[in-house]
């Protein structure tokens, strides 16, 4: 009974934190459906006229989006990491919260880098100022970039990674907070590794298009759970971004 309200207790902390996200998107979204422009914070389309509050901004909504796009997809490996802890009498709660943290803190970083990429593409009139994209060339090249990396080996190989918790845990085991924050990390970088070409998709949708990051969301979840091989998904998923990516260049 301990173990059941433990894990639980565990679950019900992660999902507060995702639906935390998702409802803060979704706020977001409405204000920019219904707030007039002349009240509205926008990017800056000049690249030297952003300012640090810009930056914290857009870096703060690629972090949000993070979170809520890839901690559901986690959620397997946080709760299978909180068994093989509680099985070891260890505290489980306190580590799957430390390993949870360093998962995030990837994403976390990853959204650096989204946010300068985003700063580019402002610059280079890509993105309006609502940040929707305004360049199907641009678009197209997004997918056949997603499309092209699914049949890459790293990305089969990283998918198969998060396709199989307890055979990451095996693998990886490290006792501690400090091993439960390592092991934390090396999952993030090979979730990075399986999932960030598909992130970029939202330049190709539109930064703030909540259909967008749902459709993502459950890709993701698709892709790491279904009970097939990973070549297979990973395949089938690129051929479908390819079609799509040459449906933009054909409209």
């Amino acid at each position: 009974m301990g173990r059941i309200k433990a894990q639980a207790s565990i679950l019900a902390v992660v999902l507060a934190w995702v639906f935390a996200a998702w409802g803060y998107l979704f706020y977001q979204h409405q204000q920019m459906q219904h707030q007039p422009m002349s009240s509205m914070w926008m990017p800056p389309s000049e690249p030297m006229a952003w300012r640090f509050m810009d930056f914290a901004l857009v870096y703060f909504m690629w972090s949000v989006m993070m979170a809520a796009m890839m901690l559901p997809s986690a959620i397997p490996m946080i709760l299978a990491f909180a068994r093989v802890c509680r099985k070891q009498n260890n505290a489980s709660g306190r580590l799957a919260y430390l390993f949870t943290s360093a998962y995030l803190g990837i994403w976390l970083l990853f959204s650096s880098a989204l946010t300068l990429l985003q700063w580019q593409m402002h610059g280079l009139a890509w993105l309006s100022p609502m940040m929707e994209n305004q360049n199907s060339k641009l678009a197209a090249g997004i997918l056949f970039l997603a499309g092209s990396y699914q049949f890459m080996p790293v990305k089969n190989a990283c998918l198969t990674h998060c396709k199989t918790p307890m055979g990451f845990l095996l693998n990886e085991w490290q006792d501690g907070a400090l091993g439960a924050f390592n092991m934390g990390l090396k999952h993030g970088a090979n979730c990075l590794g399986c999932c960030w070409a598909q992130m970029l998709i939202m330049f190709a949708v539109g930064v703030m298009n909540l259909l967008g990051m749902a459709l993502i969301t459950l890709l993701v979840i698709l892709e790491k759970s279904l009970p097939l091989e990973s070549r297979l998904i990973s395949k089938t998923v690129g051929i479908a971004f390819l079609i799509w990516g040459t449906f933009l260049l054909l409209t």
